[in-house]
C-alpha cells in the first residue's frame, strides 16, 4: 500500500540540476551504440519522473489551499523555475532528435515518443523563458480569485461549488437567485477577469510570433503535443457537431422546456431537466465512498482492487473548503506510480461524475505506471479524456447504488446532459480559434465573440437579462480558456468516442470492458487517432461518426 503521506520529492535546485543535464548531454554525444544512448535515456528519464513529482505536490497543495502562503510561494518558485527546466528537457530532446542511433531509439522507446519530443522542441526556446514565467503568475491569479470568490446567498456565505445545489435547485426562483448571484461575481471583477485575459492572449501572441509562428494558433497545437490532426480536422468536427448534434441538443432543449412547464427555457433552467429536480446521491462523503467500493469491485477485480488501493493510500480529496481550487482533476507522482484524485463535492449528482471521471484518469495512469518513458505514461489531452469520459458512462448501471430508485432517471438526464455539452465544448474552441486569430481585439470584442458562437452552436440559450452573462461574459468561468487554451475540444472529441463505448455496452458489456482496460494499459504509447481506432472506436474526425453516435443517443432517447 502506497500512503500519500509518504509521498515526497525533493525541491530541484537549478545548477545542481543543470550539471546533471551536461553529463547526459556528453554522454548522448559521446554514445557509439543505440545501447550506450539508451542508457543514457532512461536516467534521463528517472530524473525528469523527480522533478514531475515535485511539480505536481506542488500544484495539488496549491490547489487544496490557495490561501496558504507557504503553498503560494512554493507554486510561485515552481512557475519561476519551470522554463528553465524546460530549455534544459529541450536540449536532450534535441540532441535525440538528432542522434546518430535514432532509428535504434525509436525501436526500443518508439516512434510516438519522438514524434512528442519535436513538438516541444519546437514549442521552446530560451527566448520566451520570461513570458512563460509571466504566463503562469496570471494563470495562479486566475485560479485565486475563483477560489477565493465569497457569494452571500440567502443568509449564506459560498463558494462556487457550494452554489452549485442551488443552480440546480427545484425551485426556479432559488435557480435565478443562485445565476443572479454568481454571474454579479462577475460582472463586479469583470475589469480585472478582462486585464488578465488581454494579458494572456497577448503574452501567448508574443510568444508565438518569437519562435517563427504568424500566431498562436499553430504554437497552441504544438504545445497540445498534437500530432495526427490539425486545425482543419478540428474545424471540420465542429461542423459536422453544428449538422448532426446542434438539431438534436435544440430537441433535447425543448422537451426540457415542456418537462419543466415553461414557455421559455433560460439559462438558470438548462441544469434542471425536470419538475422534480436532479437526483441526488443519496448519502454524504463516506457514504459515497463506500458505495464507490461496492460498485467498483462489482465491475471487476482491476478496477475494484485500485479503488480499494486509492481509498487506502489517501489518495483522494474529495471535500469541499473555502480556498480550495474549483473543479476537478487528476494528477500522479511517477518516481511511486500512484495518482491522485482531486475534487469538491457538493451534494449533487455533479459529485458521481468527478470521482467516476476522474477515477478514469487514475486507473488509466495506474494501468500503464510501466511504460519506460515518462512521456507515454499519458496519453495526449483528447486521448486521455476518452478513459475518464468512458468510465462515467461504463458506470451507469450501477447508479442504483447511488440514486436508489432514481437511478434510471439519473442515467437519462447523464445521457442528454452529455450529447448538450458536445456543442458547448465546440463552441469554447471555436470562441479560442476567433480570439488567438484576432489577439489585437479589444476585452468588448472578444465578449461580441463568444456571442457568435453561441448563436452557432447554443442558439436557444436566454439569459433573461442575467448581469455579465447576458453580455457574452459567460466565458469567463470557463477556467480552461484562462489557462489550458485548446484544450477543451479534448473533452468533445473523447465524449464522441465515450458515446461509442457506451453504445457498445448495450450490446456487449464484456467486450466494451474488455477493450476499455486494453485502451487503458496502452497509456500514451501512440498518438490520438491510433489509439481510438486500436479500441475498435471510429475516430471522430472520420466522416458519419457523429451520424451514428447521435442516431443511437435518439434511440435511446425514444
Amino acid at each position: 500500500m502506497i500512503a500519500f503521506d509518504d509521498i515526497t520529492a525533493p525541491r530541484p535546485v537549478y545548477d545542481e540540476t543543470a550539471a546533471r543535464y551536461r553529463v547526459f548531454e556528453a554522454e548522448l554525444s559521446a554514445a557509439s551504440s543505440g545501447e550506450a544512448a539508451a542508457e543514457v535515456v532512461r536516467r534521463w528519464d528517472a530524473l525528469r519522473r523527480e522533478l514531475e513529482t515535485w511539480s505536481n505536490l506542488v500544484n495539488l497543495r496549491f490547489s487544496q489551499d490557495t490561501a496558504n502562503e507557504a503553498f503560494r510561494k512554493e507554486r510561485d518558485y515552481r512557475d519561476e523555475i519551470a522554463p528553465r527546466l524546460t530549455d534544459l528537457d529541450v536540449r536532450v530532446k534535441r540532441l535525440l532528435l538528432a542522434h546518430a542511433r535514432r532509428a535504434d531509439l525509436e525501436k526500443q522507446f518508439g516512434p510516438h515518443a519522438f514524434a512528442l519530443w519535436e513538438c516541444d522542441v519546437l514549442a521552446f526556446d530560451p527566448a520566451i523563458q520570461e513570458p512563460l514565467v509571466r504566463e503562469s503568475k496570471l494563470c495562479a491569479e486566475y485560479d485565486q480569485m475563483i477560489a477565493g470568490a465569497k457569494l452571500a446567498f440567502r443568509g449564506e456565505t459560498l463558494n462556487f461549488s457550494d452554489l452549485v445545489k442551488y443552480r440546480e435547485h427545484e425551485d426556479r426562483q432559488i435557480r435565478h437567485e443562485a445565476e443572479a448571484v454568481r454571474w454579479q461575481w462577475f460582472a463586479e471583477n469583470r475589469a480585472q477577469l478582462d486585464h488578465l485575459y488581454d494579458e494572456m492572449v497577448r503574452l501567448r501572441h508574443g510568444m508565438a510570433r518569437t519562435l517563427g509562428y504568424d500566431g498562436y494558433v499553430a504554437l497552441g497545437y504544438r504545445q497540445m503535443n498534437r500530432t495526427d490532426y490539425g486545425p482543419a480536422d478540428v474545424a471540420r468536427f465542429r461542423a459536422e457537431v453544428r449538422e448532426h448534434l446542434v438539431p438534436l441538443a435544440a430537441e433535447l432543449r425543448g422537451r426540457q422546456a415542456a418537462a419543466l412547464g415553461v414557455e421559455r427555457l433560460m439559462l438558470w433552467d438548462e441544469g434542471v431537466e425536470d419538475l422534480r429536480g436532479n437526483p441526488v446521491p443519496q448519502g454524504d462523503h463516506d457514504w459515497m465512498l463506500d458505495r464507490a467500493t461496492e460498485m467498483f469491485d462489482a465491475m471487476g477485480s482491476e478496477l475494484g482492487g485500485f479503488f480499494r488501493l486509492m481509498r487506502g493510500g489517501k489518495l483522494m480529496d474529495l471535500k469541499n473548503r473555502d480556498g480550495k481550487r474549483f473543479g476537478g482533476f487528476c494528477t500522479s507522482f511517477p518516481t511511486h506510480g500512484v495518482p491522485y484524485i482531486f475534487g469538491n463535492f457538493n451534494g449533487t449528482k455533479q459529485d458521481v461524475h468527478v470521482f467516476t471521471h476522474e477515477m478514469g484518469h487514475a486507473y488509466q495512469a495506474w494501468r500503464s505506471r510501466g511504460k519506460v518513458l515518462m512521456d507515454t505514461l499519458w496519453p495526449t489531452y483528447e486521448a486521455a479524456e476518452i478513459h475518464s469520459m468512458s468510465l462515467e458512462r461504463l458506470t451507469a448501471p450501477h447508479m442504483e447504488k447511488f440514486f436508489g430508485d432514481d437511478a434510471e432517471r439519473f442515467r437519462r438526464i447523464d445521457l442528454a446532459q452529455a450529447l448538450t455539452f458536445i456543442p458547448y465544448g465546440v463552441a469554447v474552441d471555436h470562441f479560442q480559434h476567433l480570439v488567438y486569430e484576432r489577439p489585437e481585439a479589444s476585452p468588448a470584442e472578444r465578449h461580441a465573440m463568444w456571442q457568435e458562437v453561441e448563436r452557432m452552436y447554443l442558439p436557444w440559450r436566454d439569459y433573461g437579462g442575467l448581469p455579465h452573462a447576458s453580455e457574452g461574459g459567460l466565458w469567463q468561468f470557463q477556467r480552461h480558456i484562462y489557462l489550458r487554451p485548446f484544450y477543451y475540444i479534448d473533452y468533445t472529441l473523447a465524449q464522441t468516442c465515450a458515446l461509442q463505448f457506451w453504445a457498445r455496452a448495450q450490446r456487449d458489456v464484456k467486450d466494451a470492458m474488455a477493450a476499455y482496460h486494453a485502451l487503458c494499459a496502452r497509456g500514451g504509447e501512440a498518438p490520438f487517432q491510433d489509439l481510438v481506432r486500436s479500441a475498435g472506436l471510429a475516430s471522430p474526425f472520420e466522416a458519419g461518426c457523429l451520424k451514428g453516435v447521435v442516431e443511437n443517443a435518439r434511440r435511446a432517447l425514444n
